[in-house]
């Protein structure tokens, strides 16, 4: 691929330290010296020293189908050619009617609608625009160890500390069980016997928190910054049972965890049987060009009163990315992709937790896992181990994330074009990592 020249790393501090002299000090950068990625091609970036990278964070799980990828930039060169960059959703934009009309018809929704956002926060905070509108109510149940978003409500119904900037907020959320099964009166609970408890719980808060109508449960089939932590599959079926006997409408938030990521399924919530009422996707959608949305179905999506748009939401440019990603995946068959590359990574990861102390837990789904590391000595969270780790993996050439509730979770979800023999390249180097923090921490 065709690169700059490299740079000195006095160029790097220099580009740092203008960076910490403009931009906010809560966007974080990962490593004791950042990179800077100039370069990309198939499933490796290049960062400006020249060195390369295997990427299994893609952008946090943006690029979703890699880096300089013909059939997107073809696509959005053709729509540049037109000379027609925007023009609001004023007008009719044939690839966001085509988009809209793919992603209905994926998402199993009967009589879908779709609206376009920029990103997974909007999304999410139309879908509870939708639902406090339809259900004449701020109350709305949301999961532990939960984001939806950086926004004033998607932060009301995040439930992670480590994100949450104040207790002001537009809703009234109650936060519910679901994916917290290491804390003590969950351990060591059957997956029945867990989806009973969390059951049990719901109809609790439902007789005792809330006053009269609930809008909607809101819920990530699998939690992103949570650090991939998933309920048991069967638990937000039976939550439906719960919610319908009410009314009560539930939004699955498939930001991350959508497109066939799992390998088991092509959005989340499918791997426990239920259809939602509204579902919310970005991230992965336009594989580095900004798309979020929601698919609701036409009764919701039509019923608020007052005019609404997005400004950029559907706009041409990323239109035409995200028709020729969703396209690229289909015809692919990413998803068949994901279980299988997956399962490459996860059974390796799932063998060196047996013999490495440091490993608390792994678990994922297809191209979605994550590794929890522990003090070998008292299995408490290490959130230290995990910085060590990502120095490690990025001295090897290998670019990995990091979130979990106790910040002591490597995340990592590459592109959905990974090859095997990236596969196991990606879990040799995992292991080697995790083998250097095993040693050094005992």
């Amino acid at each position: 691929m065709s690169l700059r020249d490299p740079e000195s790393p006095s160029d790097s501090a220099d580009l740092l330290k203008r960076h910490r002299a403009v931009l906010p000090n809560w966007m974080g950068l990962y490593y004791d010296e950042p990179i800077e990625i100039v370069g990309g091609k198939g499933n490796r970036v290049v960062d400006a020293s020249g060195k390369s990278y295997l990427d299994f964070f893609a952008g946090i799980l943006t690029n979703m189908i890699g880096y300089d990828v013909p059939e997107v930039r073809e696509a959005v060169e053709r729509q540049l050619a037109t000379g027609i960059v925007h023009t609001s959703t004023l007008y009719l934009i044939r690839a966001q009617v085509e988009l809209a009309e793919k992603i209905a018809r994926l998402s199993g929704i009967p009589d879908a609608k779709v609206f376009f956002t920029n990103s997974g926060t909007e999304a999410n905070e139309t879908a509870l625009l939708l639902a406090t509108y339809a259900r004449k109510t701020d109350q709305v149940l949301a999961m532990r160890q939960s984001y939806h978003g950086r926004s004033f409500g998607a932060i009301s119904v995040t439930s992670n500390r480590s994100w949450k900037n104040n207790s002001l907020s537009p809703l009234n959320v109650h936060f519910l069980h679901g994916a917290d099964r290491h804390l003590v009166q969950f351990r060591g609970m059957s997956d029945a016997d867990y989806i009973k408890a969390c059951v049990d719980d719901l109809r609790h808060v439902l007789a005792t928190a809330v006053s009269n109508d609930v809008a909607a449960l809101i819920a990530e089939p699998i939690q992103g910054v949570g650090g991939f932590t998933m309920a048991p599959d069967g638990l937000f079926a039976a939550y439906k049972e719960v919610l319908d006997e009410e009314g009560i409408l539930f939004i699955s938030d498939e930001v991350q965890s959508g497109w066939g990521r799992t390998g088991s399924a092509f959005f989340g919530i499918e791997n426990h049987g239920v259809t939602p009422d509204m579902l919310t996707f970005a991230k992965g959608t336009g594989n580095g060009f900004a798309v979020g949305g929601i698919v609701a179905r036409a009764d919701l999506m039509d019923g608020p009163h007052a005019v609404g748009l997005s400004t950029f939401g559907g706009n041409p440019i990323s239109m035409a990315a995200a028709n020729a990603t969703l396209d690229y995946v289909l015809d692919h068959d990413l998803q068949a992709n994901a279980a299988r590359t997956g399962e490459i990574i996860l059974a390796g990861l799932r063998e060196a937790e047996q013999r490495l102390p440091v490993v608390g837990a792994v678990r994922g789904r297809g191209l979605m896992f994550a590794i929890e590391l522990v003090d070998p000595g008292t299995g408490a969270p290490a959130p230290a181990l995990v910085a060590r780790f990502m120095e490690v993996t990025k001295k090897l050439g290998l670019l990995a994330g990091k979130g979990g509730l106790y910040g002591n979770t490597l995340r990592m979800a590459p592109p959905l074009t990974l090859t095997e023999d990236e596969a196991r390249e990606g879990l040799r180097i995992l292991v080697t990592a995790l083998e250097t923090v095993n040693d050094e921490a005992r």
